[in-house]
């Protein structure tokens, strides 16, 4: 495997573990880090999509002992039928628009400057939420959804069908807007990671592996690997996080590094 290309792979997926699940958007801060490492081809759109297995098995394995209780009482057990449910629930609005309007979008959106326009509008979305008066919370624990709370959340995850809006970030602060308390928003959002990322590399993968060869796979694994390890610190930390903290600082930074990109784009300084 080429140095280089390696080094990419190893970068690319560093920000990807560390952004999958922040709100700041993790497919944004990949087509602008491709962007900047000059890896953004059509191979290099596949590896974005495909490295994010990574980040969801990070979360396979920070929750092992829900996913196993939940397979081993599929066939029985009500409580468990009722997670996997809500979860199909609230994937499918992502699901069916990305299906219709996937290419649209990849097309048009898939730039850093149209990314940065939706960071510093994502960013602006989060302190309305943050300042406004706080929502009564009535679910403190996903097990006490209902298939509306699932489907609501899952139109919210739809929004990051635009790069740049974050699906961490319109799930949880969708969620905390239906009266999920924060905490619980969070988790669901992990939760729902595992099937929409899932979905999202496998069908770009098979969608476009005529542009993939036995020596990608090197590379392809690095990514993962590397996004796994990331992701799994960011879980750990964002949980403990959110006990004690709102998501201003995330929203702050969103507006700064957008309009960096916008200035920097606008005056020449960088050629995005």
């Amino acid at each position: 495997m080429d140095a280089a290309l390696a080094l990419k792979a190893l970068i690319l997926g560093i920000v990807e573990g560390l952004t999958e699940f922040l709100p700041v958007s993790s497919t944004g801060h990949l087509i602008i880090a491709g962007s900047l490492l000059d890896f953004h081809d059509e191979k290099g759109k596949v590896f974005e999509l495909v490295i994010q297995t990574g980040a969801m098995l990070a979360v396979c394995w920070e929750y092992r002992k829900r996913f196993l209780g939940v397979a081993r009482g599929i066939t029985h057990d009500p409580q468990a039928q009722r997670f996997i449910a809500h979860l199909f629930v609230a994937f499918l609005p992502a699901a069916c628009i990305g299906l219709a309007l996937g290419s649209i979008i990849k097309a048009h959106l898939f730039n850093p400057v149209a990314v940065a326009a939706a960071l510093v509008l994502g960013g602006v979305v989060i302190l309305w939420v943050e300042r406004r008066p706080a929502v009564t919370v009535r679910l403190d624990d996903v097990d006490r959804m209902t298939w509306r709370d699932a489907l609501r959340v899952g139109f919210a995850q739809a929004c990051a069908l635009i790069p740049g809006v974050s699906r961490s970030g319109a799930t949880i602060i969708g969620g905390m807007l239906f009266g999920m308390s924060r905490r619980a928003a969070t988790e669901f959002s992990f939760f729902l990671a595992v099937p929409t990322l899932v979905a999202a590399g496998g069908y770009d993968l098979i969608k476009n592996r005529a542009l993939l060869s036995a020596e990608d796979i090197g590379l392809f694994l690095l990514g993962t690997v590397t996004a796994f390890a990331s992701a799994l610190v960011c879980i750990r930390w964002l949980i403990r996080f959110v006990s004690t903290h709102d998501f201003r600082p995330f929203a702050w930074y969103r507006i700064a590094f957008g309009l960096v990109i916008l200035i920097t784009s606008q005056t020449g300084w960088v050629d995005w």
